[in-house]
C-alpha cells in the first residue's frame, strides 16, 4: 500500500466489488477490496487513514455490525454505507451509529466520487488531530508530576493562589511551574496551552472523558 489515502472497499458481490474499484480508480483513487467485513478487519491495525465503503447486507458480519465494531474500538475512519432497495431503515440505522453517508443501489456515480471525496477530507483532518495529539502526548510526558498536577488546575480555570493552596506550595512556585509547563508545552499563551491539555485529554478534576 501506498502513503496516499486508501478507499477500502466491502462487499460480498464480486461484480458490485469490482465495478466500484473500477470506478474510484478512474477518479485517480487509491483502492483496497475485500470480500468481507472479516477480511477487513484482519487489516485494521494496518489503516492509517482514508474512507470506508461498505455494503450494509453481508453474511457473517454486516456492514451494522462492522460499524458496530469500529465504533467499540473507537476508529474512526470515515464509513459510507452502499444499501439495497428498501433498506433505508437499515442506513439510518447505520448513520446513527457512525456512517456519515450512505447510498442507494443503483447508486449515481457522480454522487458517490462526491461522497467519497468528503470522507477522505474528514479521514485527512482526523489523520491530522491524531498526529496533534500524539505530539502532545509526547511533551506531556516530558512534564513533572508537580507540573501536571499545575497543569491540571490551570485547565480547570482555578487561578494560581487557588492551585498553590490545593497543592500547598505558594503562588510564586506556581508561577515557576506555570512557566516551566508553557515552555516544554511550547505554548505562547495560557488559552493555547489549555487547548493542547484538553486536545491531549488532560481534564479538569471531577470531569469525564
Amino acid at each position: 500500500m501506498s502513503g496516499e489515502a486508501i478507499v477500502h472497499v466491502i462487499d460480498d458481490d464480486d461484480a458490485a466489488r469490482d465495478s466500484l474499484e473500477f470506478l474510484l480508480r478512474s477518479a485517480k483513487l487509491e483502492v483496497q477490496t475485500y470480500d468481507s467485513a472479516k477480511s477487513f478487519l484482519q487489516i485494521l491495525s494496518s489503516v492509517a487513514s482514508g474512507c470506508l465503503i461498505t455494503d450494509v447486507r453481508m453474511p457473517d458480519i454486516s456492514g451494522i455490525d462492522l460499524l458496530r465494531k469500529l465504533r467499540e474500538m473507537d476508529f474512526g475512519i470515515p464509513v459510507i454505507v452502499i444499501t439495497g432497495h428498501g433498506d433505508v431503515p437499515l442506513a439510518v440505522e447505520a448513520m446513527r451509529i457512525g456512517a456519515i453517508d450512505f447510498l442507494e443501489k443503483p447508486y449515481d456515480d457522480d454522487l458517490l466520487l462526491a461522497s467519497v471525496r468528503r470522507a477522505l477530507g474528514q479521514g485527512d483532518k482526523r489523520a491530522a488531530q491524531n498526529a496533534e495529539k500524539a505530539e502532545l502526548l509526547g511533551r506531556l510526558e516530558t512534564l513533572s508530576n508537580r507540573e501536571r498536577e499545575v497543569l491540571a488546575g490551570l485547565v480547570a480555570g482555578d487561578p494560581n493562589k487557588i492551585i498553590a493552596f490545593n497543592l500547598g506550595i505558594s503562588p510564586r512556585t506556581v508561577e515557576i511551574y506555570r512557566a516551566n509547563v508553557m515552555t516544554k508545552m511550547q505554548a505562547g499563551s495560557l488559552s493555547e496551552l489549555v487547548r493542547m491539555a484538553l486536545v491531549a485529554g488532560v481534564l479538569p478534576p471531577g470531569a469525564r472523558a
